[in-house]
């Protein structure tokens, strides 16, 4: 089963799978400009996830959150449930920072995230996933509301289990944990041209060695790390999506010596760029 819907104002686009063999939209994750985020939930049975060229277990009954610059492959797809929406269809829905599209979920953590749903989790994703079929099946003029309504709701369930997982023994401070998202956001705007913790720490009006530290106290990667993911994740996609040489794809990223691009994806992946591209 796969269902879309696309809002009349934005043109933003949601799209609901379940246990479909041959899902269309998962990881369409190339250069098309209408790029996806995606929560995804597993079924009874564990199964691999493949993201950015590393074999995770996704465990049963359990929730992955995906950002659009991802490239990921499912084991066995047809397990899959799945809620992706652009930020058109969802973004411009007045949420709190926590449930936005720059929230928690997409720019609260990196790496992956595999979320645990115990029985009481399954029995809520369930009915919301009821509800889900049910409103794609009804056509009238307030529904595009209900299905960001419902979307809504399941992304505030999936933030509480990552604020509960996560977070849990952790003294949450609402101001340092949005300074992290905040971060992640000028990363994912300034990636290409700024390679430095200095230059976010500036923008965030801190010092490195203060974000290194209250990064540190959420047991999260540091800054430089962060930076250096993000480089390597969009540096994949390009290998894998376009024909570009390395030299251009390492202009494309701000490196204006290729060789030290390779070193640095060397370094990051233990694979020479022509290596990676080669897969």
């Amino acid at each position: 089963m796969q269902l879309e819907h696309l809002c009349p104002k934005t043109k933003g686009k949601l799209i609901f799978t379940h246990l479909e063999k041959r899902p269309a939209y998962f990881n369409k994750n190339g250069l098309d400009k209408d790029l996806l985020l995606t929560i995804a939930l597993n079924g009874e049975q564990a199964q691999e996830i493949i993201i950015n060229g590393i074999t995770h277990q996704f465990p049963a009954y359990s929730i992955i959150p995906l950002v659009s610059a991802q490239d990921y492959n499912f084991e066995k797809p047809e397990q899959i449930t799945a809620w992706q929406y652009s930020r058109d269809f969802y973004c411009n829905v007045d949420s709190y920072f926590e449930i936005s599209c720059f929230g928690v979920l997409f720019f609260g953590y990196r790496g992956s995230q595999f979320l645990q749903l115990n029985e009481a989790g399954r029995e809520k994703f369930s009915v919301l996933r009821q509800l889900f079929i049910e409103e794609f099946q009804t056509i009238d003029t307030i529904q595009t509301d209900m299905l960001q309504m419902l979307l809504k709701r399941l992304i505030i369930l999936t933030t509480r289990l990552a604020k509960e997982q996560y977070l849990a023994g952790k003294i949450y401070e609402e101001e340092k944990f949005d300074l992290i998202r905040q971060f992640n956001i000028l990363v994912d705007q300034d990636f290409k041209t700024q390679h430095k913790v200095s230059h976010y720490a500036q923008r965030l009006h801190k010092t490195p060695k203060t974000l290194t530290r209250i990064f540190s106290g959420f047991n999260y990667s540091t800054p430089s790390q962060i930076i250096q993911d993000r480089i390597i994740m969009e540096a994949k996609r390009l290998f894998t999506y376009t024909t570009l040489s390395v030299k251009e794809i390492a202009y494309e990223l701000g490196f204006r010596d290729a060789g030290h691009f390779s070193r640095f994806f060397k370094k990051a992946t233990n694979l020479k760029p022509s290596d990676f591209r080669k897969q």
